[in-house]
C-alpha cells in the first residue's frame, strides 16, 4: 500500500488539531451561568501564572439586542481590557505577564434582565507551538502536492474548426 504525501499532510493536520484541542480542553477555566438583572454585575476570578494569553467567552442564549460591558482586571484591579458586547456570542483575548489572580467583570448595561453564560480561562498558548507547527507543515505539504497535481493536469481541448 502506497502512502502519498497528500495523505501524510492530512494526517499531520488532523493529529495537530486533536493535540491543540486536548491542550485547550485541559486548561483551567471558570464557568458562570446566571440571570443578570438590570445594572448588576458578576465577577469571576482565576489565578494565572507566567506569561500567556487569557480568554473570556460571553454567551447570551436568549439574545434580544442586549448589551453587557466586560472588563478584565489584574491582581491590583487595574483594567487590562474592556469591551462592550452586543452580540449573542463573543470571545475576547488578553495578554497577561504577571502571576496573580485576574478577574472578569461583566455588567448588564441594558434595560432587561439577561440570561448569561461567561467562561474565563487561560489558553495555554505556550504549549500549542509544537502542534501549530505540525498543522502548518501538514498544510504546506497538502498545498504543494495539490499545486503539483493541478499544474500537470491537462484538459483535452476540442479542435477549433469543427464543422
Amino acid at each position: 500500500m502506497k502512502i502519498s504525501a497528500f495523505k501524510i499532510g492530512l494526517v499531520l493536520i488532523v493529529i495537530g488539531m486533536i493535540w491543540v484541542s486536548v491542550i485547550f480542553n485541559q486548561t483551567e477555566k471558570n464557568h458562570e451561568d446566571t440571570l443578570l438583572k438590570k445594572s448588576n454585575s458578576i465577577e469571576s476570578k482565576l489565578e494565572f501564572s507566567g506569561i500567556g494569553i487569557g480568554y473570556y467567552k460571553v454567551y447570551m442564549p436568549e439574545f434580544i439586542k442586549e448589551n453587557v460591558f466586560v472588563q478584565i482586571l489584574d491582581k491590583n484591579l487595574n483594567i487590562i481590557q474592556e469591551q462592550k458586547v452586543n452580540t449573542k456570542f463573543s470571545v475576547g483575548y488578553f495578554d497577561f505577564d504577571k502571576d496573580g489572580v485576574y478577574t472578569v467583570k461583566v455588567s448588564n448595561i441594558s434595560e432587561n434582565a439577561i440570561n448569561l453564560q461567561v467562561e474565563f480561562g487561560d489558553t495555554n498558548s505556550q504549549k500549542m507551538v509544537a502542534p501549530g507547527i505540525m498543522i502548518l507543515v501538514g498544510s504546506l505539504i497538502m498545498m504543494l502536492i495539490s499545486y503539483l497535481k493541478i499544474k500537470n493536469y491537462n484538459i483535452e481541448q476540442p479542435d477549433e474548426n469543427i464543422s
